[in-house]
């Protein structure tokens, strides 16, 4: 997983400073996450157990060590970002009025038809 961008950016709201991620971050998240899943030590049945956040945030400080990634509250509230996003996508692709949307393989996206 070399080859990482070690960039991230920071936003400034009402409630303080935010976090932004880099599709990199994501890209490594998520493989990190697989990785873990795979490894069979933080999983019980379909879910990680309490401690695989700290795992996570070891793995990603080897991937990532500039980007200052914590379980909480970064990785934390990423993966319920992530979580609810996909749920997004699943519903749209497999929802019972899916007729209008479908995934394209090539440019890996959600597509619609365009009624007009």
């Amino acid at each position: 997983m070399s080859g990482f961008s070690q960039s991230s950016a920071y936003s400034q709201n009402s409630l303080g400073t935010k976090r932004k991620w880099v599709p990199e971050e994501d890209v490594a998240l998520v493989a990190c996450m697989v990785d873990l899943y795979n490894v069979e030590t933080y999983n019980a049945d379909t879910r990680f157990n309490a401690n695989y956040l700290n795992e996570l945030e070891r793995m990603l400080e080897k991937v990532l060590p500039h980007a200052m990634l914590k379980a909480k509250p970064n990785l934390e509230s990423r993966i319920r970002k992530l979580k609810m996003e996909w749920a997004t996508v699943y519903d749209l692709l497999n929802g019972k009025d899916n007729s209008s949307f479908g995934w394209d393989e090539h440019r890996q996206m959600v597509v619609a038809k365009d009624d007009s």
